[in-house]
């Protein structure tokens, strides 16, 4: 299927709207007990339960609205289905915590490898969006890369040695504005090493 443009707008809420809705279900569950089955589960892991699911189909939806997925939401659609089905099944809500640990622990891996090959893998998932030079891509995936590891070691102590609610609160806000942060961060690397300069 050849990829096809969508609104900006159903783009955000297709990627955030799982997010959203883990976040304001939680905050209405989170001090619930229920009894399923004979056993007892928390607000948080029915949430997890619900979530799978949900980030499931907007995936779908992004793929059968735009005909592509990026290898990042592929991964975290297969790493979210296991951690989340973990938790659910085991009763368990580490292993939820650990999934934000593993994403950004393997792209700072793979990233890693690359830069030890002399490539920057960030380039084969981000040039149609950020038109770099040779040297801009190399710079870019050393900072991501780094950035990475240190949101994999950030996310360790939040789930470690903070409350539910503390890691919840970063997971949903923290990430997002930390991401969103670092690229503005980069804008004097775009401009010096952009390869579109009008645009």
């Amino acid at each position: 299927m050849a990829e096809k443009e969508i609104g900006k707008g159903l783009k955000m809420a297709l990627d955030l709207g799982p997010v959203a809705a883990f976040f304001i279900g939680y905050m209405l569950l989170k001090d619930a007990t229920y009894t399923i089955g004979g056993r007892d589960y928390s607000g948080f892991v029915l949430i997890t339960a619900a979530f799978i699911p949900v980030l499931a189909f907007t995936t779908f939806l992004l793929w059968r609205l735009t005909g592509t997925l990026s290898k990042m939401q592929l991964v975290t659609l297969v790493l979210v289905g296991l951690f989340g089905g973990l938790t659910v099944w085991l009763n368990d809500e580490r292993f939820f915590k650990m999934k934000p640990t593993l994403i950004y622990a393997l792209f700072a891996v793979i990233l890693g490898v690359g830069l030890l090959r002399g490539q920057s893998y960030l380039r084969f998932v981000m040039s149609e969006v950020v038109p770099l030079d040779d040297a801009g891509w190399m710079i870019l995936t050393r900072r991501v890369a780094v950035f990475f590891a240190g949101l994999a070691i950030l996310n360790e102590v939040i789930w470690r040695t903070m409350s539910t609610d503390a890691w919840v609160n970063f997971k949903t806000f923290g990430l997002t504005i930390g991401i969103f942060v670092f690229f503005i961060a980069q804008s004097g690397l775009f401009a010096r090493h952009g390869t579109e300069k009008d645009s």
